[in-house]
């Protein structure tokens, strides 16, 4: 007699040794999920070799075969988008599932550091939206942190909802990207939050894939040599006698009132945690890989600030991955550039804040690619900005105009080119349809000009119909360059007229000591 029981139950019943049988399911695939519209859709699990799989949704039924390793795998033909509920029930003919309230849309993959994964409670409105966050349309899964040199195929975790209590811990750019997706397509959306705070692009990216490419071999490397010291008795010491004088200055701070710093981190825990190349891959990604998504939102890159020679190569080597393993051609992703953030600073000059926001801005040469500049967003103290509404709302642009069709501006003015004059420089822009306007004030601030000594100076900044601006520097009597936001929090004005910020950017070309 078949048995027939939801994904929960039967996780359950394995749990307690109730059943002998062996047909299994990853998280990924369960009650309350979305899949993806329109196109063919991957449904797998694990089961006895041999075994026969059928799995069965809306109208169509497909089967496939248990390989010798258990895995089975089938394919779900394209389904338009759907928001009535639905089962898909999947048998091996002597026991099945049943997963319930399914429903056809829009699938988008949140991911990157702490700012993707800053929780919408957060929010400066996070009380408001958090009380409005009952979406039945919405659909939500946090993958759990997992650091690991051993690929893993499974998490525990579950598609909610959206509502108040589950909504409130949800990535807060993800939720406001998801919302306006379903309020604006009038479609299901699912949204799968799989950031980490703190973590390094190396880590999001399967390891052997860098240890193969020549670009990466300096990274491969230091990662070797920082392994193997991190398994030392040196490191235990190390960090037994970094711990100590830590306890000690932090309880002098406590009876000072000081704030506290942070703690050292124990060998172990880099080991298994956010940096090392392949963790996050492994423990977080693999788990998820090929489930149908419509594409990725990321907002990474404070870990690789200062490595932005070498991010200006891994950044968009992670893209180009991620697609090869899903498999699902070049789908979009979307990625929020570094914000504003430290003190403001007297002088113009290098910043390795200003170099991991020029190789984000270059990664855009990779096709189905788009950039929300948040250079007005930030906060000089804090490196978690709590606006992330306007965040979300930047990158939601992108998606609506090159996936869904809408006539929405999207891309923030750039630099197209520059005429050098004797004390004058006239910057000419991309503004995609737009004009450039300044906020607050006639003036546009953000400029600085170098001469043929290479000393920079700042510029007077003055608009020229729609798309250009004249700089003025009257210390500077032959401009050979310009910079543009060129600072980890500049002070910058100049805008689209829908108040997308003019991307930050460089002409000269001179090596900096990031690395």
């Amino acid at each position: 007699m078949k048995t027939c029981l939801t994904a929960v139950s039967l996780a359950y019943a394995l749990s307690m040794g109730c059943l002998h049988a062996e047909l299994k399911i990853p998280a990924i695939i369960g009650d309350h999920m979305v899949l993806q519209q329109k196109q063919a859709d991957p449904i797998w699990g694990w089961d006895t070799p041999g075994k026969t799989i059928t799995v069965a949704f809306g109208h169509q039924t497909q089967s496939t075969v248990t390989g010798p390793d258990g895995k089975w795998l089938v394919k779900l033909d394209a389904e338009p988008a759907n928001d009535q509920p639905q089962s898909l029930k999947i048998s091996d003919g002597s026991q099945s599932l049943e997963i319930k309230d399914v429903l056809v849309g829009e699938v988008w993959m949140c991911s990157g550091q702490s700012n993707m994964g800053f929780v919408l409670r957060d929010d400066w409105n996070g009380d408001l939206e958090v009380a409005g966050a009952d979406i039945t349309g919405l659909r939500l899964i946090y993958v759990p942190h997992l650091g690991t040199q051993e690929l893993q195929d499974n998490f525990k975790s579950a598609w909610k909802l959206s509502s108040p209590e589950a909504a409130a811990r949800f990535t807060a750019v993800g939720f406001f990207y998801g919302r306006y997706l379903h309020q604006i397509l009038h479609v299901p959306v699912g949204l799968i939050d799989n950031s980490w705070g703190g973590s390094a692009a190396e880590a999001w990216v399967r390891r052997s894939s860098l240890e193969s490419d020549p670009r990466f071999a300096d990274l491969m490397a230091r990662t070797v040599k920082n392994e193997a010291y991190q398994q030392s008795a040196q490191a235990k010491l190390d960090y037994t006698n970094a711990l100590a004088k830590y306890n000690a200055e932090a309880a002098a701070d406590r009876v000072a009132k000081r704030p506290v710093g942070r703690a050292p981190q124990a060998p172990a825990d880099w080991l298994a945690g956010n940096a090392r190349p392949g963790n996050i891959f492994n423990g977080v990604v693999n788990p998820t890989r090929g489930f149908g998504i419509k594409g990725v939102i990321w907002y990474q890159g404070e870990a690789n600030a200062s490595r932005a020679k070498e991010y200006s190569s891994l950044f968009p080597f992670l893209i180009e991955q991620w697609r090869k393993e899903w498999n699902q051609g070049d789908f979009p992703f979307y990625w929020v550039q570094l914000a504003n953030y430290m003190k403001k600073v007297d002088q113009p000059g290098d910043s390795p804040w200003a170099e991991l926001r020029e190789a984000q801005t270059q990664t855009l040469a990779l096709t189905n690619t788009g950039q929300a500049v948040i250079i007005d967003l930030g906060e000089g103290k804090n490196i978690h900005p709590k606006n992330k509404h306007d965040v979300a709302a930047r990158l939601v642009r992108w998606a609506l105009v090159k996936d869904y069709g809408f006539k929405f501006p999207c891309r923030s003015p750039e630099f197209q080119n520059l005429t050098l004059k004797p004390e004058k420089v006239i910057v000419k822009f991309n503004c995609f349809g737009s004009s450039l306007r300044t906020f607050d004030v006639d003036e546009a601030m953000g400029f600085a000009v170098e001469g043929k000594d290479h000393t920079w100076h700042w510029a007077t900044g003055k608009l020229l119909g729609s798309d250009r601006v004249e700089l003025a520097c009257p210390g500077v009597n032959e401009p050979v360059a310009v910079r543009y936001a060129w600072a980890n929090n500049p002070v910058c004005n100049l805008t689209s007229l829908e108040g997308l910020p003019v991307t930050p950017f460089r002409t000269d070309k001179s090596e900096t000591a990031s690395k």
